[in-house]
């Protein structure tokens, strides 16, 4: 699951990007100080893997996990490519989905690229850019689609019929996350032509310290430009996180207790990103690891199974699935057999998050 890091130039990506990470990637008070992307890989925090490991003799703990990049910062004109303009637009196609950092502090000693910092004007500079360039890719790739369904290609006409939704939108300047595609077909087009703004987005308000819970006018603004549009909106204080970061354990404890800070950054981004991708984690068991494997919600159970190996959704069988809950009163997987709470699930079944699965396959 890759999550990039995406917004102006000089709001806080890379000190955010740092916090989370720990990877050290530049931090500087100037434009484009990123231009190759930085990616970090961070382990998602999960009680449930804990009360696991406390019930279940085990070699390692495998935590499932989030591949973070720091994408170089945008600027008005980057679909005619200014700045890192094409480069940029490449980089954020790799992507899952968009954690757009925004700037809500203010500091005269870290300069803006459009002088005062305006969080809403800096989604429309951003928003408009991407749309842009959706909107050049989607003209482009309807000739071609329209060429190939005059020739009866099923898939172009149905690919046709996508670029004309996406075109309309993107001219009445409506961002194609917005836009609902009813028939599976329609929606497995469209996320095969991979548009920028249809991947999902968390606006991160990078806040003063003074302001860690967003109720300046400006960061309210942003959590009701967010709510109005079916995003997700956080507040974050990058400068604070970093600081945090550097800290040993017992300090960084007092010191966001001092300041309010009841969550790392991390864990808030984390689980707001398994929201935004509609993801569920199941688990799987044994003596010699306890892995967290994170699926999309409607998986089945083969499917799931694949995730762990390819032979055991080829050969599937069956699963046996209880909670991982279920291990806080039950204390062990046999108690938990014996209460008759071990279910026996076959092809049909859709995984539920927290479940723990056993596979059972014949390749």
């Amino acid at each position: 699951m890759d999550l990039g890091i995406v917004g102006l130039p000089n709001v806080g990506k890379s000190t955010l990007f740092n916090a989370i990470t720990a990877a050290g990637a530049a931090a500087e008070n100037y434009p484009f100080c990123t231009i190759e992307p930085s990616t970090g890989v961070v382990s998602i925090p999960d009680e449930r893997l804990r009360i696991l490991k406390t019930h279940i003799a085990t070699g390692e703990v495998i935590p499932a996990a989030l591949r973070i990049v720091d994408i170089a910062g945008l600027v008005e004109g980057a679909s005619r490519g200014e700045g890192l303009g094409n480069q940029f637009l490449a980089h954020i196609r790799q992507i899952n989905a968009v954690i757009h950092v925004l700037r809500a502090f203010k500091d005269p000693n870290v300069v803006h690229v459009a002088g005062e910092a305006d969080p809403l004007r800096d989604i429309d500079i951003v928003e408009t850019e991407l749309m842009v360039a959706d909107l050049a890719m989607a003209e482009s790739a309807l000739e071609k689609a329209r060429t190939r369904s005059r020739r009866n290609d099923k898939e172009a006409a149905v690919r046709a019929r996508v670029l004309e939704r996406c075109i309309e939108a993107l001219s009445n300047d409506i961002p194609l996350r917005n836009i609902s595609f009813g028939d599976p077909e329609e929606q497995k087009s469209v996320r095969g032509i991979g548009f920028l703004t249809a991947k999902p987005v968390l606006y991160l308000l990078n806040v003063d310290e003074s302001d860690l819970k967003g109720e300046s006018h400006s960061a309210q603004a942003v959590q009701r430009y967010a709510q109005e549009r079916g995003g997700r909106c956080l507040c974050v204080c990058a400068q604070l996180e970093a600081e945090l970061t550097d800290l040993d354990p017992d300090e960084r404890e007092e010191l966001a207790g001092a300041e309010g800070i009841y969550e790392p950054a991390l864990h808030a981004v984390a689980r707001s990103a398994f929201e935004l991708l509609d993801l569920r984690t199941f688990f799987t068991t044994g003596d010699k690891e306890i892995h967290a494997w994170p699926v999309k919600a409607g998986t089945t159970a083969p499917e799931a199974a694949g995730k762990v190996h390819t032979d055991f959704q080829q050969g599937f069988i069956k699963a046996e699935v209880y909670h991982a809950d279920e291990l806080q009163t039950y204390k062990s997987e046999a108690a938990i057999r014996q209460a008759g709470r071990m279910r026996t699930e076959g092809k049909e079944y859709v995984i539920q998050d927290g479940d723990v699965c056993r596979f059972f396959f014949n390749v």
